[in-house]
């Protein structure tokens, strides 16, 4: 039985890191973890409880006593941050530009760290994010960096936006992304980085499907190279 590996997926905003990663745990049959979404629910309540995203103490508390839990319901991965589902309230525009301020907090993200390590240290994993593989997992059995224009993200970001019902501009859509970059590149702790070893996946000009089986490809590669 071959076993089961850690594979971690970084790259910016509207990489398609989500999308991927979803699709990927669940040809191999691994456990997908949305870390993003991880930080998303810490913003999320740190604006419900009123907390600035610059008050480290106030953010090191909310963190020290918060249980993320990633659950498939009727196909669907839903996202239940202290027993209550908030797979949707994450993933409004206000709380994605508030997430960038909170995940660049080092309190916030050594908590974070601590959670996805013993989410995923048993192997059977994919997880994304943006430093996966660089802080995470820098031990990862397979990472992969995924990247597009910035044009290409904002435009994805917009689509999904509009599926959704959430009326948005697609040039300050672009800009948010482009703004999003900034701050996930410039922070000092753990900014967004490419790891030295990861597998780099342009997806500017490829579909979902396409970028998959590129992925897929290099998992049972790596598979069958440890069981051998």
């Amino acid at each position: 039985m071959n076993k089961k590996l850690i594979i971690a997926i970084d790259g910016p905003s509207g990489a398609g890191k989500s999308t991927l990663s979803k699709a990927l745990a669940k040809k191999l049959g691994y456990l997908n973890i949305d870390t993003g979404a991880m930080y998303r629910s810490v913003a999320y309540l740190a604006q419900q409880q009123g907390i600035d995203p610059q008050d480290e103490a106030g953010l090191k508390a909310l963190c020290s006593d918060l249980s993320i839990e990633f659950v498939s319901k009727d196909g669907s991965e839903r996202v239940f941050a202290n027993g209550v589902d908030v797979s949707a309230v994450i993933r409004t525009p206000e709380v994605s530009l508030l997430t960038a301020q909170v995940a660049a907090n080092p309190a916030v993200r050594e908590a974070m760290m601590l959670l996805q390590r013993k989410m995923g240290e048993g192997g059977g994993v994919v997880l994304e994010g943006r430093d996966i593989g660089t802080v995470v997992f820098p031990y990862a059995d397979v990472k992969f960096f995924l990247s597009a224009t910035a044009a290409q993200r904002g435009h994805r970001r917009y689509n999904e936006l509009l599926e959704k019902g959430i009326a948005v501009d697609l040039q300050q859509t672009i800009a948010e992304v482009e703004a999003r970059d900034a701050v996930d590149t410039a922070r000092t702790h753990a900014p967004l980085k490419q790891a030295d070893d990861a597998v780099v996946v342009d997806s500017t000009h490829l579909t979902i499907a396409e970028v998959l089986e590129k992925m897929v490809l290099v998992v049972k590669n790596k598979e069958a190279e440890v069981a051998g």
